[in-house]
């Protein structure tokens, strides 16, 4: 049997990359689907490929009356969520003397806000034993050079998950994060940067859109985990295996 067969699962940011792998999965697991994101023309070439079995939402995950009008239309044809995939958000890096105030508004915006009042807007719409997986990045588990912004607004999302827990927990709805590391995703315009990028990776590759997804499973499956961040990185915030004691010595 499939393990989400009827069930309503909605994703943000679904028409590409992670999210479109992660619609795929819940998809082949029985799910009812839907994505929403800003890009009609991405969202249509979905539902294509889907051969129509997957519903596509145009709106703004910054703009309340977009995800009030996401979350009606559900429940008007599917009815009461079961699994809320916050993915919807953007990268973009400067160094801290390069950012400005239209840097700094479009990265929260979209990372933070947007994830914020995904959730929140969706709680009246939730079925008991729900649950919710928001996707961080690995950005939030330590320093990188010119992505302050950005690794700030990510680890309050992985903060968002634990504090929404605590909130929602009552009412049987789980919450967990996901931080993907490197990941092979439509993001990475240069191709030319994966091999190079790569090397930094314990595991020599980046993952592929699938591996996230399903992470995004087995968190929405099981039960028992709640309030987690898990980190799927290839070890690069983990391990350091060309590091020795021997080197350092000598």
């Amino acid at each position: 049997m499939k393990s989400f067969e009827n069930k309503v699962v909605v994703i943000t940011g679904g028409n590409s990359g992670i999210g479109k792998a992660i619609a795929k999965s819940f998809y082949a697991q029985g799910a009812k689907v839907v994505i929403f994101g800003r890009d009609g023309s991405k969202l249509q070439s979905v539902v294509e490929a889907f051969s129509g079995n997957i519903t596509a939402i145009q709106g703004d995950v910054t703009k309340l009356s977009d995800l009030n009008k996401l979350y009606e239309a559900v429940n008007n044809v599917y009815g009461k969520i079961d699994v809320l995939i916050v993915n919807a958000g953007i990268a973009g890096g400067q160094i801290i003397d390069e950012v400005d105030e239209s840097h700094f508004d479009e990265i929260m915006n979209i990372n933070l806000k947007g994830a914020y009042f995904t959730v929140q807007k969706a709680v009246p719409f939730f079925n008991s034993n729900a649950a919710i997986v928001m996707i961080s990045s690995m950005a939030c588990h330590g320093g990188w050079k010119g992505l302050s912004v950005y690794s700030a607004a990510k680890a309050a999302v992985s903060v968002l998950a634990k504090s929404f827990s605590a909130d929602l927990i009552h009412r049987g709805i789980r919450v967990n994060s996901i931080s993907p590391g490197f990941t092979d995703t439509p993001i990475f315009k240069d191709r030319n940067v994966i091999p190079v990028a790569s090397k930094s990776v314990p595991i020599k590759r980046f993952a592929t859109p699938e591996e996230i997804a399903d992470a995004a499973i087995f968190l929405a499956r099981n039960e028992y985990i709640v309030g987690i961040d898990l980190l799927i990185d290839g070890g690069i915030s983990t391990i350091r295996p060309e590091f020795s004691l021997k080197a350092a010595d000598s």
